[in-house]
């Protein structure tokens, strides 16, 4: 399932603050976003039955943020423009952790489209969940 959101001006000046951007590069009721304002975006506006993570079935207390990339298909997202993203679950792969256990990784794969259906970005994230420890399930 897909879920559309905004990509609001006012927002873009607070994500700009916050890490610290270039307010300059960023400016205008049309201004381009920076680029990992896609994840905020995801976190906040995606339905929490729909989440990536959701999907996962991770237990939420073992999740690590493994790697993130962002491929955009043409030029960057502006503010004022509303996208549309649905995620999906890719690769699904186990290593032996350091500590002991299984560690499990697994892709999500976001697919942002613009108000035509134009892709516009895809976002690949790792999310790895850890080993429990001392190999009993935590919180059972």
């Amino acid at each position: 399932m897909s879920y559309t959101f905004p990509l609001d001006y006012s927002k873009v000046q607070e994500f700009v603050r916050a890490v610290k951007a270039n307010p300059e590069q960023h400016a205008g009721e049309d201004a381009v976003i920076p680029p990992t304002m896609l994840t905020s975006g995801r976190m906040i506006w995606e339905p929490a039955d729909q989440s990536g993570f959701a999907k996962l079935g991770f237990d939420r207390r073992r999740i690590l943020h493994g790697e993130e990339e962002y491929i955009f298909h043409g030029p960057l997202p502006r503010a004022g423009q509303k996208l549309t993203a649905e995620t999906t679950v890719g690769d699904r792969f186990e290593k032996p952790g350091k500590r002991g256990g299984v560690m499990t990784f697994a892709k999500m794969i976001t697919e942002f489209r613009d108000e035509s259906g134009e892709l516009i970005a895809t976002q690949n994230s790792t999310i790895i969940e850890t080993a429990t420890t001392g190999g009993k399930e935590e919180g059972k």
